[in-house]
């Protein structure tokens, strides 16, 4: 499927989303029965590897920047378990406590990190999971990062219904006044015991719902960073070292290169990104586009980031697409979660 495919097939996925359709096929649904088949079975074959217990990474990651009289900056996960952190048996090695350490040494300001993630989860329970980040108003996050998708395809979600809960969760937590990043649906393709051609069509399945998802979440004010890729050739060229005892989550290396893949965008966010950084860089392939054909190039490629950009254009929305550096975050360095955090 060429680029421009991908663009019009995301297009009427989000459009769907936006407008109440919920019949739009990722692939066809004789397909995705199949794939579903396949993965489930998958599953089973490799769930004897992990628990689902996920250790609770909440707390005060960066203490050694306090200031008196500068309060913390508040980062709070959403999403499934590669948001959760599932398949890692320390705190430290989850993406959330990863990436709390990392934009505490960015900003030089200790960050309460709080996550509501839940293994497992698709994205109609993000209305849940959004209430409880916006409970309290004095509380309210400056930046949100949500992980979801996967579970949406394996279970069969309309790719309609499925951008349109994550829009909705987008939306309102930027009314709230919190930045959102997205990481959008990773490359179920890459789970082991999915054989081809299922595992093609299990890709070809959550690149579009990715790109699908950026469209939605650019439109509401949000941004995004492809996982697809990044859990694509890396996980499948290093499997015993990127994928978890399970082979179906990712172990902590896998997690750590997830985070940095966000880390950058999460500081862009904040404005706390070099501002020479910000500007298209026309040698890494950076540039502005039309969102759709932006959310299908970014699909396709590891850690790669869409912004909105300007409102309107004779093809829709135009973003901004830009391919990050990765950065390597430091070991994380929490103090416990505590009720006025």
């Amino acid at each position: 499927m060429t680029s421009m495919s991908r663009a019009r097939v995301a297009r009427r996925i989000a459009a769907g989303a936006a407008y109440g359709g919920g019949g739009i096929g990722l692939v066809g649904a004789a397909t995705v029965g199949v794939v579903l088949a396949e993965v489930r079975l998958a599953r089973r074959h490799v769930g004897n590897g992990s628990s689902n217990h996920v250790p609770s990474a909440d707390g005060r990651y960066g203490r050694t920047y306090d200031t008196p009289g500068e309060p913390p900056l508040r980062l709070t996960m959403l999403g499934d378990s590669t948001a959760a952190g599932q398949g890692v048996h320390r705190a430290g090695e989850t993406p959330g406590a990863l990436l709390a350490s990392g934009l505490a040494a960015v900003a030089e300001r200790p960050v309460d990190f709080r996550n509501v993630a839940l293994p497992g989860a698709r994205s109609d329970d993000l209305d849940r999971q959004v209430a409880l980040v916006l409970a309290d108003p004095a509380l309210v996050p400056e930046i949100c990062v949500i992980m979801i998708g996967a579970n949406d395809v394996t279970n069969r979600m309309p790719p309609t219904r499925s951008v349109r809960h994550l829009s909705a969760a987008v939306r309102r937590l930027r009314t709230a006044g919190a930045e959102v990043v997205v990481g959008t649906c990773p490359d179920l393709g890459t789970i082991e015991p999915v054989q081809q051609p299922l595992r093609w069509l299990a890709r070809r399945a959550s690149r579009q719902l990715a790109a699908a998802q950026t469209i939605g979440t650019v439109e509401q004010g949000g941004r995004t960073v492809s996982l697809g890729d990044l859990l694509g050739p890396e996980f499948a060229a290093n499997p015993r070292e990127l994928f978890g005892p399970d082979n179906y989550h990712p172990s902590a290396e896998g997690y750590a290169t997830a985070a940095m893949a966000v880390l950058p965008t999460v500081c862009a966010a904040l404005g706390l990104w070099p501002a020479e950084e910000e500007r298209p860089d026309v040698t890494r392939r950076e540039g502005f586009l039309p969102v759709a054909r932006a959310a299908a190039e970014a699909a396709s490629e590891a850690g790669t980031e869409v912004t909105a950009a300007m409102p309107t254009g004779p093809k829709g929305p135009w973003a901004l697409l830009k391919r990050r550096r990765r950065r390597r975050v430091p070991e994380p360095d929490r103090s416990p979660a505590t009720p006025s955090s």
